[in-house]
């Protein structure tokens, strides 16, 4: 009888020890800071995109069925393509219910690099490392990370950040709005990878 009021006893204390768990939300980044330069399309493109990136989407969509018990790589892929090209759909939902024009891009046709792609890319802006070039060249990147609806896309994207960016001299590097524009570019892509929260649009 002692050992089983011992029980019940150690049972309470042990219940009553437990601490209280909260749920944790990774902070959230804007789609669209105050300080980004105006695109240069206007809110009619948004909506022509959302038409377009849907019937992706269908085109996703059948190609992961089409995988399914036949080709585990290519089932993978498709996959994450899918997931990568509904999270883009999502922040052009999110833009246009704010009415912002946002992202940066809508690029169309899409990024044609790969992860093991030679060279450098072609840009629109001078791919050269003085200070004002930099800026352009960085925040072109910025604008095309953001606009990535595949895996392979936003591979590529990393490697060409990683091998551009330690290029320009140490002080072109440490420029404030060239840091933003690579940063803001890492941050769409991690978003897009689904690593980061789907963001609130600044200046709500």
């Amino acid at each position: 009888m002692k050992c089983i009021v011992l029980l019940l006893v150690l049972a309470a204390c042990k219940h009553g020890s437990t601490p209280a768990t909260t749920e944790y939300e990774e902070p959230r980044t804007t789609l669209a800071a105050d300080d980004e330069p105006s695109p240069s399309y206007d809110g009619a493109a948004v909506q022509k995109a959302l038409i377009a990136e849907r019937a992706g989407e269908a085109r996703d969509e059948r190609r992961v069925a089409e995988a399914e018990g036949r080709d585990p790589e290519a089932l993978s892929v498709a996959l994450a393509d899918l997931a990568v090209r509904r999270r883009f759909i999502r922040t052009l939902e999110l833009c246009e219910s704010k009415r912002r024009l946002c992202p940066p891009r809508l690029d169309d046709p899409a990024w044609p690099y790969t992860a093991d792609s030679p060279g450098d890319p072609k840009l629109d802006a001078p791919l050269r490392f003085d200070l004002a070039s930099w800026q352009g060249v960085t925040a072109e990147l910025h604008g095309r990370a953001c606009a990535c609806r595949t895996l392979a896309c936003l591979d590529s994207m990393e490697v060409m950040l990683a091998r551009l960016e330690t290029r320009p001299t140490d002080e072109v590097q440490a420029d404030d709005a060239a840091i933003a524009s690579i940063t803001r570019a890492r941050e769409c892509m991690s978003r897009l990878r689904g690593h980061r929260a789907m963001p609130k649009i600044a200046a709500e």
